[in-house]
């Protein structure tokens, strides 16, 4: 089924995310107790944050490849969106309370900083790391979404790959925050004035909040039942459609249960005039099919009503 590729590279580019940020962090460390910058010691902690939530997303990734059992029947998939949330409340707790008060805590504060040569090159080793990272995230998105037929960014924001959308707006926020912390280290300097870098401190925790409700709020609602996109229903009709057993479909519903996995329940016409216990039989052929797919964890195939209204691909006027 068209509109979202399935790919291994998820999970490189959480792995190259994952060993991006513990280096950045470790430096960004060290120079936060050489400068005493509230700037770095913010970076800091937003890189510890993202360190430890790729740990969630690869579990997230892990479990989601898990195939269905008889204890789930739908499969293992909405396992991502929970793994996947808890990297997210982590960002917040982690990264946006930590440099938000750190930062309210620096405002206050009349010590002036040193070594600033020492926090510029290691903002500058930092924004190398995570541009790598982020322009692998971005190769990643941007051909998905191509396969899709939207921009990157709005595939990113719907897409139901939890992991790639997190990595994604990890990076970005990554970039935002040490361009942020630069110039909170620099107004610093100039001025002589410690409000900038605890100000800057204070943003870069702002925009970690607002990555980290983002990105909760897209998981809560592939939680509780998100439906599938245009696309992807137009996908599944055609499927229903081409299949020789089936005259006419009256009714598809299309949710997710995972990463580019879907719950199918449809209301179908079969060609003929089978008995009852031959149509049963047909409608199980016609689920084994539509199961054959990668896109779809469970088909659930009924009889349309009598004289119900039969559903017509947009692509048919």
């Amino acid at each position: 089924m068209p509109g979202e590729k399935r790919s291994s590279s998820s999970l490189f580019t959480v792995l190259l995310a994952f060993g991006a940020n513990i280096l950045v962090a470790i430096a960004k460390t060290i120079a936060a107790a050489i400068t005493g910058s509230a700037s770095l010691v913010a970076e800091a902690a937003h890189s510890w944050a993202d360190a430890g939530n790729e740990i969630f997303l690869i579990q997230a990734e892990r479990a989601a490849a898990k195939p269905r059992d008889d204890s789930h029947p739908g499969g293992y998939g909405r396992d991502a969106y929970v793994w996947s949330l808890f990297a997210a409340v982590g960002l917040f707790t982690a990264g946006a309370v930590v440099s938000i008060m750190h930062g309210v805590s620096a405002l206050s504060s009349e010590e002036e900083d040193t070594n600033y040569l020492i926090g510029y090159i290691v903002l500058a080793a930092a924004f190398v790391f995570e541009g790598i990272s982020f322009i692998q995230s971005y190769r990643q998105a941007h051909a998905k979404a191509s396969d899709a037929g939207t921009n990157t960014f709005e595939h990113v924001l719907r897409t139901s790959n939890p992991t790639l959308r997190a990595v994604f707006a990890e990076d970005s926020a990554a970039l935002v925050g040490l361009v942020i912390a630069f110039l909170g280290l620099l107004l610093h300097e100039l001025t002589g004035n410690p409000f900038w870098d605890a100000l800057g401190s204070i943003l870069v925790g702002v925009l970690l909040a607002i990555v980290a409700f983002v990105l909760i709020e897209r998981n809560r609602r592939f939680l509780v039942g998100q439906p599938g996109s245009d696309r992807a229903w137009e996908a599944a009709l055609a499927a229903l459609l081409e299949h020789p057993e089936v005259e006419k479909v009256t009714y598809l519903h299309l949710e997710y249960v995972g990463p580019e996995r879907f719950y199918l329940v449809a209301a179908i016409d079969l060609r003929g005039n089978d008995r009852e216990a031959d149509v049963a039989v047909d409608l199980q052929d016609v689920e084994a099919a539509l199961e054959e797919s990668p896109w779809i964890t469970e088909a659930v195939l009924t009889l349309s009503r009598p004289g119900a209204k039969a559903l017509v691909p947009a692509s048919v006027p």
